[in-house]
């Protein structure tokens, strides 16, 4: 017996500290994902990325200009 799914696999964000430039752009278009700490610098959490979110959450990775944001799928 088969237990495939065709459930989207759960993303989470991920980010390159050292590689953040602080433009502050994925902030601007996803704001409940890409945090900023208090000098402007990418700061995210562990937790999966709510489905609602992670269209502009991928609009926000794709739009830094450093390529130090990413959304990938949590490893099952």
């Amino acid at each position: 017996m088969s237990t495939s799914s065709n459930a989207e696999p759960v993303m989470r964000a991920v980010a390159d500290r050292g590689a953040c430039c602080a433009y502050g752009i994925c902030h601007e278009i996803c704001p409940e994902i890409w945090l900023l700490d208090d000098a402007g610098m990418i700061a995210v959490n562990d937790t999966p990325i709510p489905p609602e979110l992670l269209e502009k959450a991928i609009e926000g990775a794709e739009a830094c200009p450093a390529h130090a944001i990413s959304v990938e799928p949590i490893a099952a």
